[in-house]
């Protein structure tokens, strides 16, 4: 045996798959070196950096409002109390399109010409997340490449998280603290899908759908429900040999358009195309927002709208507040699972069972 595990050794001396010894690690260039902490920001930190303009503590801040730590949720409101004042007379926009429509490229190209005529721009862009993973890759710094680096725009992607109305939310709460860092102009781009598109609407003066050209059906982008909330239609990519298809494309929604109601706005919805890439078309396109920030105030619409929106975010926040606090006590979180059974199994109906639980809950409300 001896002889063997000498004869083993021998030979697979030279091997290169014997592993050396390692060499012992250098020490560090500093041993009494102790990594801070950051110091803890007070609610005043906040405020005063925000109205200073700050965009790191106004990062910050916005990150405290996206926390679902619940100590974290308290000082954030204590924040957007606080800036509520000095939030200025902003333009906030949504835009939505279909997917490949050009989002980031369009307010990238027509965010630049803003801050050219003197406004701050400030960029909220919901970002989704995967449906598995709950991760989002928040693109849109990456997609933006010269907007990003302009002193004069504030970029801010946030993961939709699985959850449009809550993200909604955060996001209405986000253009209090941009407009009271003095960002004039808010452009709200959504995810693109479905209910994101009602969230944002409920939270902008002006709404913009942008749609493409030479894709198939043309008339596919005319659905009832985004229609009837867009206030303004630009067609984009309308360059090279897609100009031709560009302007049938907007022949084809001016046409539609007319078979629409009159919005409550009184503004008739004017359609537009453009080029992000070559710049062609933005110029008219910001003049017709203008021409709608400025038609609105003028007739009483603009300041009707805020005011709806604040009354229905109001009770938005009620409704997520008892939704939560309903999931979370101790009588519903103990029941829940057996009487979701008793639902699979036909053994309870969908509403009895609703009623059960409430009961619990209401009950150990009263008990409280």
């Amino acid at each position: 045996m001896e002889h063997f595990e000498n004869t083993h050794k021998a030979e697979h001396e030279d091997s290169a798959l014997i592993i050396n010894a390692g060499i012992e690690q250098p020490p560090i260039v500093n041993p009494g070196y102790v990594r801070k902490k950051r110091r803890q920001l007070t609610t005043n930190d906040y405020v005063e950096g925000i109205l200073k303009g700050d965009i790191t503590i106004l990062s910050q801040a916005i990150t405290l409002i996206e926390s679902l730590l619940p100590e974290h949720y308290a000082q954030s409101q204590e924040i957007i109390e606080k800036c509520l004042p000095h939030a200025c007379d902003s333009m906030r926009i949504g835009i939505t399109g279909v997917p490949g429509a050009g989002k980031s490229t369009f307010i990238e190209a027509i965010g630049n010409k803003v801050t050219n005529l003197g406004h701050k721009l400030a960029v909220l862009a919901i970002d989704p997340s995967s449906e598995k993973s709950k991760g989002s890759i928040l693109g849109d710094k990456t997609r933006m490449e010269t907007l990003v680096h302009n002193p004069k725009a504030f970029i801010r992607p946030s993961p939709s998280a699985g959850s449009l109305g809550g993200v909604a939310r955060k996001t209405r709460e986000t253009v209090v603290l941009t407009e009271a860092a003095g960002y004039d102009v808010v452009f709200i781009e959504t995810v693109g899908v479905g209910q994101s598109e009602t969230a944002v609407h409920s939270m902008t003066d002006l709404f913009l759908m942008l749609q493409i050209s030479g894709a198939g059906d043309e008339l596919q982008g005319i659905k009832r429900g985004i229609m009837e909330m867009a206030d303004m239609v630009a067609i984009t990519k309308a360059d090279g040999d897609n100009i031709p298809h560009a302007n049938l494309t907007k022949a084809h929604f001016l046409s539609a358009l007319k078979l629409f109601p009159m919005p409550e706005s009184q503004w008739r919805p004017r359609v537009y195309t453009c080029s992000s890439y070559e710049g062609t078309g933005l110029h008219d396109v910001w003049c017709g927002i203008e021409d709608y920030i400025k038609f609105t105030r003028q007739n009483g619409y603009f300041q009707l709208n805020r005011h709806r929106q604040s009354k229905y975010w109001m009770y938005e926040t009620i409704n997520e507040a008892l939704s939560e606090r309903f999931y979370h006590s101790p009588a519903v979180e103990s029941m829940i699972s057996g009487i979701e059974q008793d639902v699979l199994q036909n053994r309870k109906s969908s509403f009895t069972a609703a009623k059960e639980l409430l009961n619990a809950y209401f009950a150990e409300v009263r008990e409280q």
